[in-house]
Formats: C-alpha cells, sequence, structure tokens
C-alpha cells in the first residue's frame, strides 16, 4: 500500500469513520410516522412492546461497553464478561422477542411491529428471519419507505447489490424529504458502480460517480447541518478524474484544476461543520491528499502544516511523504519532456 493511500485512510479514522467505497451502507430504519390512534389497545400495546425493546438495547449497549473497557476513562476489559457476554444478551431479549411473537401471533396484520421485530432479529444476527418479517411487513404496507430502506441496508451487507440500490430508490420515492434515504442511496451507486451504471444506463464509471454525487448533494440541501454527510460527499472527490480534453495540455490543466477546486470547496463545506479541532485539522489532511493527487504540492504543504494535533503527527507524516514520493515522479517523469522542448527551440528549423 503506497504511502498516499495509506495516508488517506489513516485521515478516514480521523474524521469521524469517513464512508469508504466498500459494500457498507449505514444501517437505519429511516422515519416513518403513521397517523394512528393512541387510545387504540393494540396501539398502546405495540408502544410497550417498542419501551421493552429499547430498554433492552440500552442495557445491552451498556454491557458491551463494559466488556470492552470503554464504559469509563482508564478502564479495561472484562475477559470474563466478554465470554458470558453472548450468553446475556440473548437471555436478555429472549422476553422481547416473545413479547412481539405473542402480539404477532394476534395482530398478524400489524406491519410495524413486524418492521421492528425484523430489527430485533437483524441485531441479534438473524439476518434471514428479519428479512422475512420485513418482505411481510413490505407486503401488508408497500408504501412504508422504512421497511424498503431496511430491506436495502440487508442487500448491501449480502447482495444482491442490484436490489440494494433499487430499493433505497424505491425509499427514496415513497419519501423524497428524508435525507437519510437519499443519502444511502448515494453510498450505494458509489459502492456498487458496475449495478448502478446498468441501472441508470450510465456510459462509464465517472458518470456513476458523478450521479452519487448528485444524491448526495440532494441529501445535503434536506440535511446541510450534518458533518458526516458533508465528509462523505467529499470523499467522492478522491475518485473523480477530470473531463476528458483530448491532447491539448492546457485544456487537461484546467480540467484537473475544477475537480481539484470543486473537491477543496466540498471539503471546506465539511469543515464548517466540524465540531472540534481534531475534526478540523483531520479535514486538512483529507485536503492536502487531494491536493497532491491533482499535482498541487505547494498548497498541499500548507494544508499540512496547519495540522498540529499531536494525535495526527503520524498520519500527517506519512501523507507528507506520499506527497513528496508523488511530487518526486512528476518533476522526474517532466525532466525528458522539458529537454525535447529546449532542444527544438535550439534547432535551426526553429529558428
Amino acid at each position: 500500500m503506497n504511502e498516499l493511500l495509506l495516508g488517506l485512510l489513516t485521515a478516514m479514522l480521523a474524521t469521524n469513520q469517513v464512508v469508504a467505497a466498500s459494500n457498507v451502507v449505514a444501517q437505519t430504519t429511516g422515519i416513518h410516522v403513521p397517523v394512528v390512534d393512541p387510545n387504540d389497545p393494540v396501539e398502546r400495546e405495540y408502544q410497550q412492546l417498542l419501551v421493552k425493546d429499547d430498554e433492552a438495547q440500552t442495557e445491552v449497549d451498556e454491557w458491551i461497553k463494559q466488556a470492552g473497557g470503554a464504559a469509563e476513562p482508564g478502564s479495561k476489559p472484562d475477559p470474563v464478561g466478554e465470554l458470558t457476554l453472548n450468553a446475556r444478551i440473548k437471555q436478555r431479549f429472549e422476553p422481547v422477542e416473545q413479547g412481539y411473537r405473542d402480539f404477532l401471533l394476534r395482530n398478524p396484520r400489524h406491519a410495524r411491529a413486524r418492521l421492528a421485530y425484523g430489527s430485533l432479529l437483524s441485531d441479534l444476527g438473524r439476518h434471514d428471519e428479519a428479512v422475512a418479517q420485513w418482505e411481510r411487513a413490505r407486503e401488508l404496507e408497500p408504501d412504508n419507505p422504512a421497511t424498503w430502506n431496511n430491506l436495502a441496508d440487508h442487500f448491501s451487507h449480502f447482495g444482491p447489490a442490484r436490489k440494494c440500490i433499487e430499493y433505497f430508490a424505491k425509499a427514496v420515492e415513497l419519501n423524497p424529504k428524508e435525507p437519510v434515504y437519499r443519502w444511502n442511496l448515494a453510498t450505494a451507486v458509489f459502492a456498487f458502480r458496475v449495478d448502478a451504471r446498468e441501472i441508470y444506463k450510465l456510459p462509464d464509471d465517472q458518470a456513476v460517480l458523478r450521479k452519487a454525487l448528485e444524491f448526495y448533494r440532494q441529501a445535503r440541501a434536506l440535511s446541510p447541518n450534518d458533518f458526516k454527510l458533508a465528509t462523505d460527499l467529499a470523499q467522492v472527490f478522491y475518485y473523480l478524474a477530470p473531463a476528458p480534453t483530448g491532447d491539448d495540455p492546457a485544456a487537461k490543466l484546467t480540467a484537473q484544476a475544477t475537480v481539484l477546486a470543486e473537491g477543496l470547496a466540498a471539503w471546506k463545506d465539511a469543515e464548517k461543520l466540524a465540531g472540534t479541532d481534531l475534526e478540523r485539522q483531520g479535514l486538512a489532511i483529507h485536503m492536502a491528499r487531494l491536493c497532491g493527487m491533482h499535482g498541487d504540492y505547494d498548497q498541499a504543504r500548507r494544508f499540512l502544516d496547519t495540522v498540529t494535533e499531536p494525535g495526527l503527527a503520524d498520519i500527517k507524516a506519512r501523507v507528507r511523504r506520499g506527497i513528496d514520493y508523488k511530487k518526486k515522479g512528476a518533476t522526474t517523469a517532466s525532466a525528458p519532456e522539458k529537454a525535447a522542448a529546449a532542444e527544438a527551440a535550439s534547432s535551426p528549423a526553429a529558428k
């Protein structure tokens, strides 16, 4: 792995886990608020199920933190707790799961209960059972975007990728004002570019990246203050190439400068939303790397010079080495061209 790429990956960790180009899409149940009668006894029972589910989730989350040594600063992992954790989790969720089963036995057409039960099963790693519940919920309430979103998330991990994109797109269609659905769709298009190219009938990989960028921008318009979303959008510019310009060197430089300016603008938009110096300086590393990729080595160094956080020192050094290596390669490659140009200029024909 070259230094510049390694710098990107480690810088991602410093900026709140920017989504990489992988088959991973953030899981979320989305938002769907049906109109219901709160005094309906079935609805009251369903809400009580959700409360018990949330209570169990909160308690289990705390157990996981304790087992990993993250419950309190300075605490250490508990090896005994780790050994028994899975059994404790299973035991804690058993009454919650039984509650869902009893409720659905008496109310088999309650789509929202099936949606929630499916999410619990998914959290427990029982993915086939979760899908069965979500598919039944989709049959009962085909206009509920949360069900399409959950199924799309499942397909993002287990395939097929085409269904992942199509189902996220359906969630967007059903609720176009929910930014999470557009965000998930953008990430799916970005990750599954071969399938996205076929679905949207796009000519090449770069057109797919532009389509993902379009969806990210739509999500940003709906949720302009989400830092993570802003960084996801900016990451696309690591993969965008300048528009084809033929053999004109000046046009090539202009196209490259355009992509760089567009990418830096996206990272600077994210910078406005950063909540800590660590996040801001992590973004400076991203901007430095983008400049290095496009040959603006002086600006890359200026961005790196703003990084003073001790925790980013190693990342900063790796990215700097990568940029220096790339600059050296570019200088070596251009030397013969300069010599040829000078020789041509001094030849009798040129005079």
